[in-house]
């Protein structure tokens, strides 16, 4: 799940993570208002919310040196369709700011903390090029990329805190407030389930104070029902709303640009689909894992949500009857067909538990379903009536 930077910032200040003071605004009126009664001063920063980067290129991102000029930016971003390197040509509509405080700004730095599956352990990630597209600086210099890998049994150490903030030149009283900067941002990382906080940019300013002036964060959904106060912060109208529509139902449901529907039950079945759809010359629409556990109620609601994607032209079914059976899976799929006026070709493939009965079930049904043998006539299958149609 991703928030707003917003709400990020409303994470790190319960850590006592320092960032600058700001609240968000969901008009021109309330974003003056903020500006003039809770920070005060002659400068301020209006900055679209949006779960997506690179705001600040897409001219989501304003500095006010009057409250006019507050007016004026907020009046301009909200409501904008807001396009960045994140958010695809599509764009997204800006419908909140981050009112904040001007920060004096001597340094820009960037701080990033993940897992690295590759070794199976977190790791800090630091550079001194802050402000920028950290995908950039490891492609272009990955020179300047710090990275200290975090040993689970013993923690993130101080001394690894130090080695950072030496690494990226920093000395005196900015050493010491950058020490104690990530110590508390790799708590706030671990006691939130984080998967991802990135601080880009991290700013020292001329003060010496360290501040985080952005804050992303992404957490790991499995862990959301143990932070009931992080899950108040999903903001719906930010994520795809087929995605919001099979979470209701417990579905793994990932939207993609191609147009041959996918469900399948098991994660690792439903890759191997799509790779082989990709093979045959074609193009998968979504990813949809129906689990393990599935019935006719789990599939038939699947079944519906990869009709709703416009762009599909052809659905294939990959079923392998392990804990579901093949003959529930075949009946949510013909209540769901019969529900909805079906005009795209189907293709079947079901192996395992009761899978003769379902194949029967299916040819039995009416409907124009075509069963394969094998999973590569299955996609051979699904590419041909596409190129037909």
């Amino acid at each position: 799940m991703k928030i707003h930077e917003y709400q990020g910032k409303e994470i790190l200040r319960k850590f006592n993570v320092p960032v600058p003071k700001g609240n968000v605004a969901f008009t021109p009126e309330e974003a003056v208002r903020v500006a003039k009664e809770e920070l005060g001063g002659e400068l301020w920063v209006v900055k679209a919310q949006i779960h997506a980067g690179g705001r600040g290129k897409g001219g989501g991102v304003k500095v006010a040196k009057s409250l006019h000029e507050v007016y004026e930016y907020a009046k301009t971003i909200l409501g904008m369709n807001l396009v960045t390197h994140q958010t695809g040509p599509e764009g997204k509509i800006v419908k909140r700011l981050l009112i904040e405080q001007g920060v004096n700004i001597d340094r820009e730095l960037y701080i990033g903390i993940t897992l690295d599956r590759g070794v199976s352990r977190n790791v800090i990630m630091a550079s001194t090029e802050g402000g920028m597209e950290i995908e950039k600086v490891a492609e272009e210099t990955p020179e300047k990329i710090i990275k200290e890998w975090i040993d689970p049994s013993t923690g993130f150490g101080a001394y690894q805190a130090r080695n950072i903030a030496f690494a990226l030149g920093l000395s005196g009283a900015q050493h010491k407030n950058a020490v104690s900067f990530l110590l508390k941002l790799y708590d706030v990382y671990v006691k939130t389930d984080a998967s991802l906080v990135e601080i880009n940019p991290l700013v020292i300013t001329k003060e010496g104070e360290v501040i985080a002036l952005d804050a992303k964060f992404n957490f790991d959904d499995n862990a959301l029902y143990r932070h009931s106060d992080i899950m108040t912060y999903r903001d719906f109208d930010e994520e795809d709303p087929l995605e919001v529509e099979a979470s209701r139902y417990s579905l793994n449901y990932v939207k993609l640009d191609g147009n041959v529907g996918c469900m399948v039950n098991g994660a690792g079945l439903a890759m191997g689909t799509m790779d082989i759809i990709k093979l045959a010359g074609g193009e998968p629409a979504n990813f949809l894992d129906v689990g393990g556990g599935a019935n006719k109620d789990t599939v038939s609601n699947g079944f519906k949500i990869i009709l709703s994607d416009p762009k599909v032209r052809a659905i294939l079914i990959n079923i392998f009857g392990g804990i579901v059976r093949c003959d529930r899976v075949a009946e949510g799929v013909i209540l769901a067909a019969k529900e909805i006026d079906v005009k795209i070709p189907i293709v079947v493939r079901l192996e395992g538990t009761n899978a003769k009965e379902a194949g029967i079930m299916l040819k039995e049904s009416g409907l124009n379903f075509e069963v394969a043998k094998s999973l590569k006539d299955a996609a051979e299958k699904v590419t041909k009536v596409l190129s037909i149609n």
